[in-house]
């Protein structure tokens, strides 16, 4: 499964947010996702993909968080 189909389906499951509205250009802001729910998002992609995810700096839309775990 792609790193933005995981992204899609976690944020749709725990977040209740709209799999259309999350693309590669979307803020974590214009999704309506603030720090908590960036903790709990981050725990459940580092499960989903058996990754340790770290404390990155300067993700500010899905497309970055994308490229930041593919980097891993």
């Amino acid at each position: 499964m792609a790193t933005l189909d995981v992204i899609k389906s976690t944020l749709a499951e725990n977040l209740d947010i709209d799999e259309a509205a999350v693309t590669a250009d979307a803020t974590l802001d214009s999704l309506g996702i603030d720090s908590l729910d960036m903790v709990e998002l981050i725990c459940d992609i580092e499960e989903k993909l058996d990754i340790e995810f770290g404390e990155p700096e300067g993700i500010e839309t899905i497309g970055d968080m994308v490229s930041y775990i593919d980097s891993l």
